[in-house]
């Protein structure tokens, strides 16, 4: 039997990857990973090779069902109480933490070791139908063209943080070959439509086709960025990079109106999607209307309550013991769900956000494979070793300062993150495939669009593009295309109500849907620059 074949993804040219792949042969497994590369030279502070992230590879051809966790490890010369000191605040979506002079932010001492482009050799190597130095072909065409520079990398660039954080442009600027690459000889940032030439970039990638990960955790690119973070004070080293290895799983399980729904495992923020599911499951959605003052109120306080579990409870579990049977168990959200319906509110306290700068790529092949992948710089270090070309991730703003938390440093740990590739399955066939970038939002996102297929009957466009809200602390941010006549209801039952300028975001989401009588349907966020392609 034929499936329907598609590509969606943020950047038009990785979906375009994606779908020459699959015409030439390759699988969904070979195609996505193709445009991950390819994500990675066109929009290069979204993600790259040294960067982080989740996969689920849902591959029928084979009948294995995995999720690959490859995300940031924490260096060996970490300790839990380096920072300590330091700490002056935490964000008020409560993903990442301010420290005194931005250590943890921008530069060296930011970076985790990177797990992104071991798991793609990995996915190939193991359910790949083509040859690694072909998966990376159209990366390295794109980074010797040179890629043009596109709406949403522009603005990205010259977004000025209100949250403690370094401004975007200082990253861009923190190295000289950071500034070669985003900067005008004149000293002005590279503006959109221009063409973005990194020829280092180029050349990293011909010797990671040559070098498979090797080259890269163990090769000659790894005695290099050993010896730039032994020049620079970074914590990084060349027997992190040696010592790197990504976890494989099954995914986890819950079922949603008669639905079951794949997700992933923590550090990943899959738990928080199963969660939301659950405790929502007792309540009438689809009566309650779409984005209602009633809906928004159920849906934020089942957000709130997944958030302050996921604060209080969910790490890296080689460090922590999740309580994962009790936070995706029926009955807990049972009793969640009782005291929504009373009307009790929970409350998120912080100290004081997760970058929303990631990127995902959904890919279904003729065979009926499916690939869902998350991935990340995280807030971008800001480093570029010279002659290499790619920015490392700059995770270690995110660990918690504090010694004794789940979220704390500690060496070789990994610190939860929001993503969560999810694939919802109908009577044992895929229904729907989604995620999204967005940092601590994505939850968020990537529940409400699930939402909006199965119980307020939108298509995948539909459900990726209608208005989103979110509650990771105790008030409700929505997006400014929310009626205003809505939250005023909202804020007349005391709720604090905070309006985003934009008309789009909390995450952005991506997906596919697939129908009944034998289609596809894609779902690209309207509020970025991304399209779905049919094969």
């Amino acid at each position: 039997m034929k499936y329907p074949a598609m590509a969606v993804a943020p950047q038009p040219e990785a979906a375009e990857a994606a779908v020459v792949v699959l015409r030439n042969g390759g699988n969904a497994v070979d195609a996505a990973m193709a445009a991950a590369l390819v994500q990675g030279v066109v929009d290069p502070q979204m993600t790259g090779i040294a960067g982080f992230g989740n996969a689920q590879i849902y591959m029928r051809s084979r009948g294995e069902h995995v999720c690959i966790d490859f995300h940031g490890k924490t260096p060996l010369a970490a300790t839990p109480s380096m920072w300590e000191e330091l700490l002056e605040g935490e964000t008020r979506d409560g993903f990442g933490f301010v420290l005194t002079g931005n250590v943890n932010d921008l530069g060296y001492q930011s970076i985790t070791t990177p797990g992104s482009l071991k798991a793609y050799w990995e996915a190939v190597d193991r359910f790949g139908d083509c040859a690694w130095k072909d998966v990376v072909a159209p990366a390295i065409a794109h980074a010797e063209a040179g890629a043009t520079i596109r709406p949403s990398t522009a603005n990205w660039w010259r977004q000025v943080d209100q949250l403690g954080r370094v401004n975007n442009e200082a990253r861009l600027a923190f190295t000289e070959s950071g500034r070669q690459i985003y900067f005008n000889q004149d000293g002005s940032l590279r503006r959109q439509g221009q063409r973005l030439e990194n020829p280092d970039m180029a050349s990293t990638l011909r010797r990671v086709a040559e070098g498979g990960a090797a080259a890269f955790y163990e090769g000659d690119i790894a005695e290099e960025i050993d010896a730039d973070m032994r020049a620079n004070g970074g914590l990084l080293s060349g027997d992190d990079l040696a010592a790197y290895r990504t976890t494989w799983t099954e995914p986890i399980w819950t079922e949603y109106r008669g639905h079951c729904v794949a997700t992933n495992h923590p550090p990943g923020g899959g738990v928080q999607v199963a969660e939301m599911l659950n405790v929502l499951e007792h309540f009438d959605l689809t009566s309650m209307g779409h984005n209602t003052p009633e809906y928004i109120r159920v849906v934020a306080e089942a957000m709130k309550r997944a958030t302050g579990d996921k604060d209080e409870h969910v790490g890296d579990p080689a460090f922590v013991d999740v309580p994962l049977d009790r936070l995706t168990s029926k009955a807990y959200a049972a009793e969640l769900a009782a005291a929504i319906e009373r009307g009790e509110r929970a409350e998120v306290t912080r100290y004081s956000s997760e970058s929303p700068d990631t990127t995902h790529i959904v890919v279904a092949d003729a065979e009926g494979n499916i690939v869902t992948m998350t991935h990340s710089l995280g807030m971008p270090s800001g480093v570029i070793t010279p002659g290499l070309g790619f920015m490392y991730n700059g995770c270690m703003g995110v660990f918690d300062p504090r010694p004794g938390r789940a979220g704390s440093v500690a060496p070789g740990k990994s610190r939860f993150s929001s993503l969560c590739p999810t694939i919802v399955f109908r009577d044992d066939e895929p229904l729907i495939a989604l995620g999204a970038p967005g940092g601590t939002q994505i939850a968020m996102g990537v529940t409400q669009a699930i939402l909006n297929v199965l119980d307020h009957g939108m298509t995948m466009q539909e459900a990726v593009s209608v208005p989103r809200f979110s509650a990771t602390s105790n008030a409700i941010d929505v997006m400014n295309r929310i009626p205003r006549y809505v939250t005023d209801a909202l804020e007349g039952d005391g709720y604090e109500v905070i309006r985003s300028p934009l008309s789009y975001g909390i995450a952005a989401v991506h997906g596919v849907r697939f129908t009944s009588d034998g289609g596809v349907e894609g779902g690209a966020d309207p509020g970025q620059d991304g399209v779905a392609l049919a094969v």
